[in-house]
């Protein structure tokens, strides 16, 4: 252990790979000067073992489920998803114990698309049907020559991150027009990108010929696509999910599919297995109407190969600086009501009068920048309080510590 905190103090870092993980991001991470553990196969309580065993500083995975028992287990001080997603790991429990949680948006954002829209082409041409019967030795052009086909169909988009708008260029070259609904969506973002704004949700599903669903997953999108957003899509309609399996109220949907004719596409289901392989047990997998690929959607070496380069980026920009790309756990809004501003000479210990003060009143700092003017004569520090200090302690501060130039309490805005 003594050298282990020996090479940390040397800004050395344990990176353990609990997952599959490319050999360049591997090779990226060492010429950081990582130390590398890559045990691809780790998983529960193995993983839980590892973990307390070795003390890493960073944890790498893809879908391996990191629980509050990984992250209890050592002093694990960020984890990366090495995708875009992050509903596998506990995040709530990373943030109670000050663990960063960091991703990789947008690096698979083509590899995704490209799926959505093959299953589309395979709902269109029913390609699976076509090659299951060749091989049994049957030939049914009659059957199989009943394509819709897909230019002048319209496509509704449910999200538009940048997944979305990958969709929206190949919708182009088929010659299908798009609308599209997503929470931050305007009709003059729309408008930019190229598609028609519809206000609701169910208004894409009522006039979409295909729908196609990108939605992050989260506590405000589970089950968003239900009974009712299927009971207006258009009877025979395509639906595809390429996003995660929990968006859709599965149950609602095989209800569809049986009662208005829905054509399904599935990338995502609501009970997958979370390993790579495995026994898959869903009663929606014996619908004929469904075609179904193994949650693939990211896994090209295309997409990989840059979710690695973001992996090492996120831990070279970690290690050198201590702050985090792509972190998705710091609050948003903390209970911070006031903002202390002091300008002061930059001498040693004036924020240390300043800072003791504040716990003399039981008052917690929420948030602290201190910025250096140049030539390093004077900075001002910004300080975001719980609570606003007595009138009493701020004259303290002023008459008592000539270094500080000037002290002004802001009140906070909570909109």
């Amino acid at each position: 252990m003594g050298n282990r905190q020996l090479a940390i103090g040397n800004n050395m870092m344990l990176v353990l790979i609990a997952d599959k993980f490319e050999q360049s991001g591997r090779y990226g991470l060492e010429a950081l000067g990582c130390e590398i553990s890559f045990q691809p196969d780790l998983k529960d309580e193995a993983l839980v073992e590892t973990i307390g065993k070795e003390n890493p500083d960073v944890l790498v995975v893809r879908g391996t489920k990191v629980t509050e028992a990984m992250l209890a287990a050592g002093q694990i001080k960020l984890v990366v998803r090495a995708g875009a997603g992050f509903n596998t790991i506990d995040v709530a429990a990373a943030s109670r114990r000050g663990i960063y949680v960091s991703n990789c948006p947008g690096k698979n954002s083509i590899a995704v698309a490209e799926l959505a829209f093959a299953l589309i082409l395979a709902l269109d041409r029913r390609i699976a049907d076509n090659v299951i019967s060749l091989r049994r030795g049957e030939w049914n052009k009659k059957e199989f020559s009943k394509g819709r086909g897909l230019y002048g169909r319209t496509l509704g988009l449910i999200g538009l991150g940048k997944i979305g708008q990958e969709m929206v260029q190949r919708a182009r070259a088929f010659g299908m027009p798009v609308i599209a609904w997503s929470r931050s969506l305007t009709p003059d973002r729309a408008a930019e990108i190229g598609v028609e704004y519809r206000a609701q949700a169910v208004d894409v599903a009522r006039e979409a010929d295909v729908v196609s669903v990108h939605l992050a997953l989260n506590p405000k999108t589970k089950d968003f696509i239900n009974a009712e957003f299927f009971a207006a899509m258009r009877a025979g309609a395509y639906f595809v999910n390429t996003a995660r399996g929990e968006v859709v109220n599965q149950a609602a949907l095989v209800a569809a599919m049986k009662s208005r004719g829905l054509r399904v596409g599935l990338d995502v289901f609501a009970n997958e297995p979370t390993s790579a392989t495995g026994e898959f047990s869903d009663p929606i997998q014996e619908e004929p109407n469904l075609y179904g690929t193994h949650h693939i959607g990211a896994s090209t070496d295309q997409a990989q190969e840059a979710i690695a380069a973001e992996t090492v980026r996120i831990v070279r920009e970690f290690k050198e600086t201590g702050k985090v790309p792509n972190v998705v756990n710091l609050a948003r809004q903390t209970p911070a009501t006031h903002r202390l501003v002091v300008r002061h000479l930059d001498r040693p210990g004036v924020l240390a009068h300043v800072l003791d003060a504040i716990k003399a009143e039981q008052i917690n700092v929420q948030e602290m920048e201190n910025i250096v003017f140049e030539g390093a004569a004077a900075a001002v520090a910004r300080i975001n309080l719980d609570n606003a200090p007595s009138p009493q302690a701020l004259e303290r501060l002023r008459t008592e510590n000539a270094d500080i130039i000037e002290l002004d309490l802001l009140k906070l805005s909570r909109e």
